[in-house]
C-alpha cells in the first residue's frame, strides 16, 4: 500500500461511516493474514466467510494452505473480479468463492469460522448478529474490537507489519444465563459474553461462584473449592467436578 493510500485510509477510519460502500479498502499484510488464520485453528474441515474480502487473501490463503472452504464477501465488482482470478490462479477456485453481498445481510449461518477487517462501528453493528452462531464459531478480527467484548486470545505480528498487525480472536459462547438444577443444588447464573458469575444454592444458602468462564460450549467455574467442568447442550450441562481429592461427574438441566 502506498503512504497516499494508507493517510487517506486513516482520514477515512476517522470518518466513522455509516455504508459499507464507505469502509476504506486496507490490505491486511499476508503475514498477519496467517496470523489470524492460525489463531482461528483453521483446519480442512472449516467453512470460512471473510466479511469485506478485497483481494480475497483471507480465503484463498485458508483454502491453499490448510484445504479449507470459504465464501469472501465485498460490495466491490472489481474486487470480486481480482479475488475470483486470483482463486483460479491459486489453483483454489472449487473452494474460495467471491459473492458481492451487503455485509450486513449475507447469510453467516454455515460459517465455522468469520473473519473480518472492518471499522469498529461495523464490528458492533455486526456484533447481535455474531453471537446468534452456533457456539464455538470463530470470529476473527484484524485489528478493531468490539468494545467491551473482550478477544479470547490475540496475537501481533511484529515483523513485516508497520500498522494494523494484531489478530484477535473470540469463540461465540453458549447461552447459559438462567437458573439450573444440579443433584449438588440449583445454579443461578448471569452471562456477559463469555464470562460467566452466579451462585450455587445447595439448601444452606448460596455460594459465589467464581473463574466463570466458556469457551464455545464448555464451560468452567468453581463453587466452594470445588472446580466444576462441563460441555453445554442446549438445555442440559454435564461434565466432571473435583475438590483436589476426590474427582466426579455432574449434570445440569435449565429449569
Amino acid at each position: 500500500m502506498t503512504a497516499v493510500r494508507l493517510v487517506c485510509a486513516l482520514a477515512l477510519l476517522a470518518a466513522t461511516p455509516a455504508r459499507a460502500e464507505e469502509v476504506p479498502y486496507v490490505q491486511t499484510p499476508q503475514n498477519v493474514v496467517e496470523a489470524m488464520l492460525e489463531l482461528a485453528g483453521v483446519r480442512g474441515n472449516d467453512f470460512l466467510i471473510d466479511l469485506g474480502s478485497g483481494d480475497g487473501r483471507i480465503v484463498i490463503t485458508a483454502a491453499r494452505k490448510y484445504g479449507a472452504s470459504g465464501v469472501g464477501i465485498d460490495y466491490d465488482n472489481y474486487l470480486i473480479k481480482e479475488s475470483t482470478d486470483n482463486a483460479a490462479k491459486a489453483g483454489v477456485a472449487d473452494r474460495a468463492r467471491f459473492l458481492k453481498e451487503d455485509i450486513f445481510e449475507t447469510d453467516l449461518s454455515a460459517a465455522t469460522v468469520v473473519t473480518m477487517y472492518l471499522l469498529p462501528e461495523f464490528n458492533i453493528r455486526l456484533r447481535p448478529r455474531l453471537l446468534e452462531l452456533e457456539p464455538g464459531t470463530r470470529i476473527v478480527s484484524n485489528s478493531f474490537r468490539m468494545e467491551e467484548w473482550v478477544p479470547d486470545a490475540e496475537e501481533t505480528v511484529n515483523e513485516g507489519c508497520e500498522s494494523w498487525c494484531t489478530a484477535l480472536l473470540w469463540i461465540i459462547p453458549a447461552r447459559v444465563e438462567g437458573t439450573w438444577k444440579l443433584a449438588q443444588g440449583t445454579l443461578a447464573l448471569t452471562q456477559a459474553f463469555q464470562m460467566v458469575s452466579g451462585t450455587l444454592d445447595a439448601g444452606s444458602g448460596g455460594v459465589t461462584i467464581t473463574e466463570g468462564r466458556l469457551r464455545g460450549d464448555e464451560i468452567v467455574f468453581t463453587a466452594n473449592g470445588t472446580r466444576y467442568t462441563g460441555r453445554v447442550d442446549g438445555e442440559t450441562m454435564v461434565g466432571l467436578m473435583s475438590d483436589g481429592k476426590t474427582n466426579g461427574t455432574w449434570s445440569a438441566r435449565r429449569m
